[in-house]
């Protein structure tokens, strides 16, 4: 049977049993196991475990677990309610200032978290109905946390840059750094748009109590006093210290990632117990109970993903595929493109981790052989693989706000986000045009490679 054939069953085999409902960790496994038994030598079936085993035998990947743990610690605790509320209080007189509050505190909170789900519930389940009481309509509102969101994947420290970096062999202090100008421009072009849409439904609501219509509480102007603002400043003070703290560490050279991740996990437990006071077993254990779950679901995943990554090359099913990418002699741009293209059709099916650990066997090599920089790359893919996160049939944020919001009708939440689908294809465009937006920090911090 030719490598073709075998790669095309392997292929079709993959989708059935995804679409067949299978758990995405046993779909992966599944196949590649049944393909060592059909086509690898018998004994190979004898080392499955030893195989994920040695994958998975990262010190980079020993990270992930960390990273959870300080955003589980975070995320469970009234820091995320509290970070929004200071970054409102801030900006509660910029037009459109709740909405920019909205978007910063997921940056921020993202920073510390990591994750764009958890992000999503801790921010939206305060901001929402905050901007909801105070005249904004429910899908614009719905629409700036689930954009936010996505901002969890590529704000350092992102697992998915870390799951980047093991499958492409780059460096990790690289592609944070790299993600950081990417980070603040889509923070801008999010908050541009809020701004503007504020501006739009503020003008609507007073031209309709005007004209004698209902009165809209876009129309209820919020005072705050400086006490107040200093007050809830110094609540996320530490937090914001934490995050800054352990970039420093992490980018000045004084830790590893694992270390990094470790630290900041206990400092922000410390953080959480003084702040909150949350001491006892009952209080603490849906952080830990989060995290373990969590973790194993993924660290599950990743294994299953590099068990499938191995049986593709051993196969020659990657090379064979990178090979005949390279002999289509496609333009540097169209190789992007269609590479791009593929990431956002499987955006529609399969979740971030899955998707770099599947496709990077076979895009890597003609990507590189192409003269892009991997780091680069990284970066904008990472950013299109938000698309998955708010676009439908699937997008997880989109049900992570009907969780939060029940009541907002999920067509009302598709119709918010799209706005912000077209901001970040727009984003990948820049970083095309203007590739230093990513890679200029790295280079100014680590050296030009």
């Amino acid at each position: 049977m030719t490598t073709a054939t075998i790669g095309t069953l392997y292929g079709a085999g993959t989708l059935l049993l995804m679409f067949s409902g299978m758990p995405i960790a046993f779909a992966l496994g599944g196949i590649a196991v049944a393909f060592m038994f059909f086509f690898m030598p018998a004994a190979a079936l004898d080392t499955v475990t030893q195989n994920v085993y040695e994958e998975m035998a990262s010190i980079t990947l020993l990270s992930i677990p960390l990273f959870i743990l300080k955003g589980a610690a975070i995320g469970k605790s009234r820091a995320g309610a509290d970070l929004y509320s200071a970054i409102h209080a801030w900006l509660h007189r910029v037009p459109g200032g709740l909405g920019i509050a909205n978007v910063f505190a997921c940056a921020l909170f993202a920073a510390m978290a990591g994750s764009s789900p958890a992000t999503c519930s801790a921010i939206g389940s305060a901001g929402i109905p905050e901007m909801r009481a105070r005249g904004y309509s429910p899908g614009f509102a719905a629409g700036i946390i689930a954009a936010g969101g996505t901002l969890g994947i590529l704000v350092p420290p992102s697992i998915t840059m870390v799951l980047f970096a093991v499958a492409s062999e780059q460096s990790l202090g690289r592609l944070f750094l790299a993600g950081i100008g990417p980070g603040i421009l889509l923070v801008l072009l999010f908050s541009a748009y809020a701004a503007w849409r504020y501006t739009r439904e503020y003008r609507a609501a007073v031209a309709r109590f005007a004209g004698g219509g209902d009165r809209s509480a876009y129309l209820d102007e919020q005072h705050l006093g400086w006490a107040e603002k200093i007050r809830m400043a110094t609540k996320v003070l530490p937090f914001v210290t934490l995050l800054f703290a352990v970039m420093i560490a992490l980018y000045g050279g004084f830790a590893t990632p694992s270390e990094t991740a470790g630290l900041g996990a206990v400092v922000a437990l410390l953080l959480v117990g003084v702040i909150y006071r949350l001491w006892r077993p009952g209080q603490i254990e849906p952080i830990f109970a989060s995290t373990l779950r969590e973790s194993t679901m993924l660290m599950f995943i990743i294994g299953m993903s590099l068990l499938y990554s191995y049986v593709m090359s051993y196969l020659h099913i990657s090379q064979a595929a990178a090979h005949w990418i390279v002999d289509m002699h496609p333009s540097r741009w169209l190789l992007l493109a269609a590479i791009l293209l593929l990431v956002v059709v499987l955006g529609f099916f399969l979740p971030p981790v899955s998707i770099i650990l599947m496709t990077a066997p076979i895009i890597l090599a003609p990507l590189k052989t192409a003269g892009f920089d991997l780091v680069w790359f990284g970066v904008v893919m990472t950013i299109v693989m938000e698309l998955g996160l708010i676009h439908p049939p699937v997008g997880l944020n989109l049900f992570v706000i009907k969780n939060v919001a029940p009541d907002i009708p999920l067509k009302d939440v598709v119709r918010g986000v799209m706005p912000f689908v077209g901001l970040i294809l727009l984003a990948v465009l820049l970083l095309c045009l203007v590739p230093g937006i990513a890679v200029w920090l790295p280079d100014a911090v680590m050296g030009v490679k």
